[in-house]
């Protein structure tokens, strides 16, 4: 059987099992195409790929100059493939068994400081007209609440509870949570709603689904803003507040809620339950992230620090 049903087959267990969000399905559908095509170019198909193979590929995806964490992730793809393969008898054994992966080094979140947060805040204030407004809601919206990307731009009208003050979110493998909102973030959801309509298309466009979303697009097929269009409109924000785009993305926004709140003194369980993550030692990486701030601090502002 070629590569290509097999993948489809482990997609559909992925989302329908285990709940994989489809961003997370996209990215096991790239892995695996890519060590499929990898596997192809010298005649062996992915379901029947041996050992001796995937370590060819391992060491292609090394010479090819790509990093540590893309072989890695490759590597976690093909171990679920074929832990897949093997529960359903389509393989006696499992190829990734002996495979290791390459060691990284412990890769911290990019945050923003909390002047540079302002910064964006003041760049969104001078923004006009409705499309201002929108930005300043989805601007307070993640980051007063921390929320992933996805979970922001595809938020439904009716996750917004203004009696509670808070939004409903559902989140990665459908876990749902509540997320307490700002007295400026209510604020700036107030100013928006005003101006919503301006976003919807027209009814007859045939986008009806448009209208169930919070923040609708006019042109986007999915009915709602997109990741790309807020990722670009938060670049375009950067430069506005001064800042180097680079460093400005949705999930550094996410990053740089997290980090504020531990700074501040809010306990790792309740950032955990804020940020949804399944796992308190996914939240944990923040603590390292302020361990590395007052280390450098230290070093570079106390008294007896001495340079070397």
């Amino acid at each position: 059987m070629s590569s290509g049903p097999e993948i489809d087959l482990f997609l559909d267990m992925m989302a329908a099992e285990r709940g994989a969000a489809r961003n997370t399905l996209d990215a096991y559908a790239r892995d695996l195409t890519d060590v499929s095509a990898r596997l192809g170019a010298r005649g062996v198909e992915l379901a029947s790929a041996a050992t001796t193979d995937l370590e060819q590929v391992l060491a292609g995806i090394e010479s090819d100059g790509l990093s540590a964490a893309t072989a890695a992730r490759r590597l976690s793809a093909m171990k679920r493939f074929y832990r897949f393969l093997l529960s359903e008898g389509r393989r006696s054994d499992d190829p990734c068994t002996p495979l290791r992966g390459p060691k990284q080094g412990r890769s911290l979140p990019k945050i923003l400081s909390e002047a540079d947060v302002d910064a964006l805040f003041a760049a969104a204030a001078d923004l006009p007209g409705a499309s201002g407004l929108r930005t300043r809601a989805l601007l307070e919206i993640l980051y007063a609440g921390g929320l992933r990307v996805t979970e922001l731009v595809s938020l439904p009208l009716s996750a917004f509870i203004q009696t509670e003050r808070c939004i409903f979110v559902t989140g990665k493998g459908g876990r749902e949570r509540l997320v307490p909102l700002t007295a400026s973030a209510l604020e700036a959801m107030a100013a928006y709603r005003d101006v919503r309509a301006a976003h919807l298309p027209p009814l007859r466009s045939g986008q009806q689904k448009a209208h169930r979303f919070l923040f609708p697009s006019r042109t986007a097929k999915t009915g709602h803003l997109t990741r790309e269009r807020f990722a670009q409109i938060l670049q375009e924000l950067a430069l506005a507040a001064g800042l180097d785009p680079a460093r400005v993305s949705p999930h550094v926004l996410r990053h740089a809620f997290a980090t504020h709140l531990l700074a501040r003194g809010a306990d790792l369980r309740s950032v955990q339950l804020l940020l949804g993550h399944a796992d308190v030692s996914t939240t944990q990486i923040y603590t390292h992230v302020l361990d590395e701030r007052l280390k450098s601090l230290v070093e570079s502002a106390h008294p007896l620090a001495r340079n070397t």
